[in-house]
């Protein structure tokens, strides 16, 4: 059957109907309240989207690897797989750098490599031939040694480095003069706001903002625009908004050709060549292979929205230095999603799909807004000299804490769905755990503490009252203690006094709101009578709180709750303070 043929038996349908029929079944406010997604800061996505929506966009009409490369720097799909190498000495971080190289990566950052002479330089990429390499941690003498020695011998794969640009203009401007043509020595560091919780539009906007910044201040100095392109890199974290992640990629290499464009460089060069970096700030120590579905769906992220090189977090890195266990699953990761699912393949396979271009125009759409707003009160620079990025970055931090606090952003494994009965004591380095912006270092605080002291508490979900509420109830508490890694016991009562008969250290009362406060009053009058003093919490956010908090009841555990305060008041009480 013809294609024709067969979509004629499905007529267009106008949008209004569509619209009339979803209004049959969700009317009123709960349209906006069911239906539309708010996945970011000034976002609103809304549940289907249609031909008619994307007709506007100006940027459709562009091949990937064309002005302005909202599709990607390149006609083809591909990208470069990148591994750490976290040696100090040259022999050791080259060979570590030559097995990565065969066990599959094809890029190789340097962390910590030191380089005092021109020779150990040359060591260093002994058999690297045609590997892009990045180095980071470079000093400024590093950094001049390796200039000159490019310049002296070219190199046919790409050398960066990650100096911010603008963390020494002086500097800046002496490298842009000695660095050859194939080392990009300067890194517009996006993947650290995003770490720090801003959104993807932030993220663009402050990127935007800081390498116009660099531009302006180099140009003044007497470089051309195109030289000055060619010498920068841009660096992303993804995190799990999937989506919004893929976007905002598009959306920032369209922004980045707009600016160089309108500085009058060559469209050659506003191709903004990305770095993709899975997320940091949601592993985590506790059901730690979660953090390889986690890094999965975030590198597939990266791919989608076109970067040209990726690093996968390793599995452990949260808890302790990668070994080759966790580096060979961070690289098998890319090489799966390579060879395996063949992402490689297809060049933007999200282009022209609805959802993505609208993302893609919305965050381009605000963060060129937000970078307008900077540059109109005197640029990047002054912003963030002034606090103002500190202050916007503090209020995005304190929010997604809150939110992993409160467990509204889901932590599977750790403050959803914890198992209580996992231990990481021993797995656990301390001194990486206290790393960056995790939000589950709150939790895994709480658990590790419990580790330490060992003491054993045995905690009781004392069932009354109402059979739907007592269940859903119990269930709801369970899985709250398990975040702090206690195991709780349910058990059915008929009235308080047997639960005052029970023995317990911790008592979650589990009811009805309306039959809380006569049940604990009677409860209370049983455990004093006989001697008891148990630690009692209420299933529930009860309009009766501040009574049932006056008898005697210590805390509340509801789904507003901030549930690293709540335990760590109640590891408190029973001396599991440090």
């Amino acid at each position: 059957m013809k294609t024709a043929a067969l979509l004629s038996e499905f007529p267009a349908i106008p949008t209004d109907e569509w619209e009339h029929a979803i209004r049959e079944t969700v009317a009123g406010p709960e349209y906006a309240a069911k239906l539309i997604w708010h996945p970011e800061e000034g976002l609103a996505v809304k549940p289907y989207y249609r031909a008619e929506d994307i007709a506007g966009l100006q940027f459709l009409a562009a091949a990937p690897g064309e002005f302005p490369f909202v599709r990607g720097a390149s006609s083809v799909g591909d990208w470069r797989i990148r591994e750490q190498v976290d040696f100090d000495g040259v022999e050791d971080a080259n060979r570590a750098a030559r097995e990565a190289v065969a066990a599959g990566a094809e890029e190789i950052e340097f962390r910590r490599a030191r380089i005092a002479s021109s020779s150990e330089f040359v060591l260093l990429l002994a058999s690297l031939e045609g590997i892009p390499v990045h180095m980071e941690s470079l000093s400024q003498d590093s950094s001049r040694i390796v200039a000159e020695r490019l310049r002296e011998v070219p190199r046919e794969a790409v050398v960066s480095a990650d100096f911010d640009p603008l963390a020494d203009l002086d500097f800046s401007a002496e490298l842009l003069r000695i660095a050859p043509p194939g080392f990009k020595p300067f890194v517009i560091h996006a993947d650290y706001f995003h770490e720090h919780a801003a959104v993807s539009i932030e993220e663009v906007g402050f990127a935007i903002s800081a390498a116009v910044d660099f531009l302006d201040q180099m140009l003044d100095r007497g470089f051309g625009i195109d030289r000055i392109a060619q010498s920068m890199s841009f660096s992303f974290s993804i995190g799990p908004a999937f989506f919004v992640q893929i976007a905002k990629l598009r959306a920032f290499r369209m922004l980045w050709a707009k600016v160089v464009e309108s500085f009058g460089g060559d469209r050659r060069n506003a191709k903004a060549i990305l770095h993709a970096r899975t997320a940091l700030w949601n592993k985590t120590v506790y059901d730690p292979y979660v953090n390889l579905l986690r890094a999965t769906t975030e590198a597939i992220s990266a791919v989608l929205g076109g970067a040209e090189s990726i690093s996968v977090v390793a599995v452990a890195q949260c808890y302790r230095e990668p070994d080759k266990s966790s580096r060979r699953l961070a690289r098998n990761t890319q090489l799966i999603l390579k060879h395996e699912a063949h992402l490689a393949q297809v060049a933007d396979p999200t282009g022209g799909s609805y959802l993505i271009e609208m993302i893609t125009n919305a965050i381009a759409s605000k963060a060129w807004k937000l970078f307008q707003e900077l540059e109109s009160s005197g640029g990047f620079q002054r912003a963030r000299d002034s606090g103002i990025i500190r202050s916007v970055l503090h209020h995005r931090e304190q929010s997604r804490q809150n939110a992993a606090n409160q467990r509204k952003l889901v932590l599977t494994g750790t403050n959803m769905f914890a198992n209580p009965i996992e231990k990481a004591l021993e797995r656990v380095k301390s001194a990486c755990t206290s790393e960056g912006t995790r939000v589950a270092l709150g939790f895994e605080d709480l658990r590790l503490r419990a580790e330490r002291k060992a003491i054993p508490l045995r905690f009781l979900l004392a069932e009354i009252g109402d059979a739907k509420m007592r269940s859903a109830r119990s269930q709801f508490a369970a899985e709250f203690l398990a975040c702090g890694g206690f195991s709780a016991e349910k058990q059915l009562f008929g009235s308080p006094a047997e639960i005052a008969a029970a023995e317990t250290d911790v008592l979650v009362i589990c009811g009805s709101d309306s039959e809380y406060l006569p049940i604990v009053k009677d409860l209370m009058s049983n455990l004093e009578s006989r001697g008891k003093r148990h630690y009692v919490l209420i299933a529930g956010n009860p309009e009766t709180k501040d009574q049932l908090a006056a008898l005697g009841v210590a805390g509340f555990i509801h789904l507003g709750s901030d549930a690293v305060n709540v335990l760590f008041k109640l590891l408190q009480q029973f001396g599991i303070e440090s």
